[in-house]
């Protein structure tokens, strides 16, 4: 059975940092791309970031700069990707989720509030 599981979501000032983690299961996960994406209340949901097998990142334009996705590949086909989240800011707050673009496969999210 395939699953996402994030972590790392919290409660943090504006200019502060978090690291989400999702932990991919039941899959063969090494050969796929990994993303994160995110939703704030009333919006589109959005592409955060993304990263190949061969780790070549993509990152959405309000991100690049503050945010870095990595994974690691385990041999196992448990796979992990993370998302250091740096310099944050009011308007990162959402859900943000995990998933393999293409494919139905949603983590259930964690929170991100950047909040004073």
């Amino acid at each position: 059975q395939v699953q996402l599981v994030e972590s790392g979501g919290g409660l943090v000032q504006p200019g502060g940092s978090l690291k989400l983690s999702c932990v991919a299961s039941g899959g063969f996960f090494s050969f796929n791309t990994m993303a994160w994406y995110r939703q704030a209340p009333e919006k589109q949901r959005e592409l955060v970031a993304s990263i190949t097998s061969g780790g070549s990142t993509n990152y959405g334009d309000s991100v690049k700069g503050r945010f870095t996705i990595s994974r690691v590949n385990d041999v196992n086909h448990k796979n992990t990707v993370y998302l250091q989240m740096n310099s944050l800011k009011p308007e990162d707050t959402a859900v943000y989720y995990c998933t393999v673009p293409g494919s139905p496969y949603w983590g259930q999210g964690t929170q991100v509030t950047v909040s004073s």
